[in-house]
């Protein structure tokens, strides 16, 4: 258990960092040059990843705490939606006229659907955390960019092909489902 708890804390407080911790960051960027600091950044990221899936596969499920009737149906929902906001965050589309965080809001959603389909603690654990995560990198985000000036619109067309991409990948993590979490959906 507290192998993936670490996890999720070591993921959760390096990508906060950015926000909560600034200067450390800008002199960390003066000092090694930008190309550096991204791999310096990302050893705590593999760090934590490697924490969370050996965590994950060690601390095993346990009983789950929650049966919610339907959940695996919004959960499916959920995940749709949470593939498409996740491509559409770097896509030009129009998404951004009413979102302002569409990948932070897909990891919301994508939490959201694991945790409506399973109750065990190391679920809560998981995504939950991630689920916390997420909502507070929106608050820091907020607070220190201000307010939301939303992007000129690009129009129907891209956003219609980055929802049809989002439906491929999401498609295709259900395919994969099995082989990435040993879990199969159907």
């Amino acid at each position: 258990m507290s192998l993936l708890i670490a996890g999720v804390l070591i993921w959760s407080l390096t990508h906060m960092s950015i926000r909560l911790v600034p200067n450390i960051r800008a002199a960390l960027i003066a000092r090694v040059g930008h190309f550096p600091y991204q791999g310096i950044f990302s050893l705590p990221i593999l760090i934590s990843l490697y924490c969370m899936v050996v965590g994950w596969k060690t601390m095993g499920p346990g009983e789950p705490l929650y049966v919610l009737s339907g959940a695996r149906q919004i959960s499916m929902v959920l995940m749709a939606l949470a593939a498409c906001l996740f491509v559409a965050s770097k896509a030009p589309t129009d998404i951004r006229q009413y979102l302002r965080h569409p990948q932070l809001t897909s990891v919301m959603l994508w939490a959201m659907a694991h945790l409506l389909a399973n109750s065990d603690p190391r679920s809560l654990i998981l995504f939950g955390g991630l689920w916390l995560w997420a909502m507070t990198e929106i608050f820091l985000i907020n607070r220190a960019v201000g307010d939301w000036k939303k992007p000129a619109p690009f129009g129907a067309l891209g956003t219609g092909v980055s929802t049809a991409i989002g439906l491929v990948l999401f498609a295709g993590l259900v395919f994969a489902h099995p082989w990435l979490s040993g879990v199969a959906l159907f």
